[in-house]
């Protein structure tokens, strides 16, 4: 039986794909002989992302459980040089996004060209 470092090298194209659509883990051990990953996306472009990095890992994921749930809502600390262009296509695929996430801000921005590092954004 494989150990769970073993499992988790063999998926950590899926933990760095994780880190780039927003993946928060909420649980990573091994039940029985699978790799159980957890966790919630802030949508479902970011879900459907981490399940095609799982089939290019192995396209049967047979030592694999992945319970990945999209979460509109979740939180965006913002980084020095984010846009609000580039955090949409980050976590939609689609930088002409940017407007759903001012909208879903407007309580903290007065311009979508006017973020800045350390803010805490929704992600809707």
């Amino acid at each position: 039986m494989a150990s769970l470092d073993e499992v988790k090298s063999k998926y950590n194209a899926v933990f760095e794909k994780g880190h780039e659509v927003g993946l928060t883990l909420q649980d990573v051990n091994m039940e029985g002989d699978k790799l159980l990953i957890r966790g919630v996306v802030p949508s479902e472009w970011g879900k459907n992302r981490l399940w095609d990095t799982i089939k290019e890992v192995d396209p049967s994921y047979s030592d694999l459980i992945a319970d990945i749930d999209p979460q509109p809502g979740l939180e965006y600390d913002v980084l020095p040089g984010d846009t609000l262009s580039k955090i949409a296509k980050r976590f939609y695929g689609d930088a002409n996004r940017y407007h759903d996430i001012f909208n879903a801000n407007t309580d903290q921005l007065s311009d979508p060209d006017s973020i800045k590092a350390g803010q805490k954004l929704k992600l809707p």
